[in-house]
């Protein structure tokens, strides 16, 4: 048996070694766990497009929603090692699900090569208007003087938005109710009328309802202060640590050549570093960003021990 596996690997690795040096010869798939026009599908649309130019083959964008992403990773993760199919993924299907699903068609620290992370979009928190805290301070003080009374919304149980409440009534040890929801759109209709208070989400999501007066700016989860938003504080700067951001990253099936990996790699950080493609994200209220394949391997473990204490902690479960 032994004979015949050295013998499989001495036939197969000169065959991998010239699919490399050629690669690529085709279109490529970038499959994208979520449904056009969404931010994910617009980052990808951006990377596809500038990837088609420098590997001069075209770059086909699929949008496989349903299933919370799990249709589109599977994909991927089923599909031939030669780097004809890409997924751009997220800490739903990669860190969350993972954590909160016991039985998944595919492993995410296994059955996928990391390629680079690609997008941080930092989650800021917002208050109905008529809530009486201005500051992260003040709102944890209103909680603690009326434990329970407070509702949140959520659009995902377990998603980044959820996640991100619990870490802050953790964090702060106050007592909030979640209240989950279909989309964003009732969400905001709810936060608005006052039936909810309180809500992490996505700067440009909300950014027409803060300006109008409607919401309240609290905070940015992000680690450092936003941009966009340079005199919002951050989480951290009342709770030290706190960290709240969502991420995209791209990564290929499981045993892809390294040089297939570091070939896509190299041309990725090329298109994320440039002063267009930070232009572009901005509009879509995300900051483009890169590691090394080992870096986001690192970063991906460190998310779900993390995350994994929070909805521990929680108890939350997926119904």
């Amino acid at each position: 048996m032994r004979i015949l596996q050295s013998f499989i690997v001495m036939v197969i690795a000169p065959c991998m070694a010239v699919a490399a040096d050629n690669y690529p010869s085709k279109p490529l798939r970038m499959v994208i766990p979520y449904t056009p026009g969404g931010p994910t599908d617009l980052v990808g649309r951006a990377l596809a497009s500038k990837l088609q130019d420098a590997l001069a083959q075209q770059v086909i964008v699929d949008n496989r929603s349903g299933g919370g992403g799990v249709i589109a990773t599977e994909i991927v993760a089923r599909a031939p090692a030669d780097g004809y199919t890409l997924l751009l993924g997220t800490p739903g299907q990669l860190v969350t699900l993972p954590l909160l699903t016991p039985k998944l068609p595919y492993d995410a620290m296994r059955d996928f090569a990391p390629v680079t992370q690609v997008v941080v979009s930092p989650q800021v928190l917002v208050a109905n208007a008529k809530l009486p805290a201005t500051t992260v301070t003040e709102l944890i003080a209103y909680a603690k003087a009326r434990p329970g009374q407070l509702n949140y919304a959520s659009v995902q149980t377990g998603g980044t938005g959820h996640l991100g409440m619990e870490l802050l009534k953790q964090a702060a040890n106050i007592d909030m109710l979640h209240v989950p929801y279909k989309g964003t759109a009732p969400a905001l209709t709810d936060m608005i009328a006052g039936q909810v208070q309180l809500m992490f989400t996505s700067y440009p999501t909300v950014q027409p309802h803060i300006t109008a007066g409607r919401l309240r700016l609290l905070a940015t989860g992000a680690p450092k202060r936003t941009p966009a938003i340079p005199d919002t504080p951050t989480m951290s700067e009342t709770l030290p640590g706190y960290d709240l951001v969502t991420w995209y990253a791209v990564f290929l099936p499981r045993r892809t050549p390294p040089a297939i990996v570091n070939r896509l790699h190299a041309e990725l950080v090329k298109i994320l570093v440039s002063p267009a493609i930070e232009r572009q994200f901005a509009q879509n209220g995300v900051e483009p960003t890169n590691t090394t394949p080992q870096e986001l391997t690192a970063y991906m473990r460190a998310e779900t021990e993390r995350w994994g204490k929070v909805i521990r902690t929680s108890g939350i479960r997926l119904e």
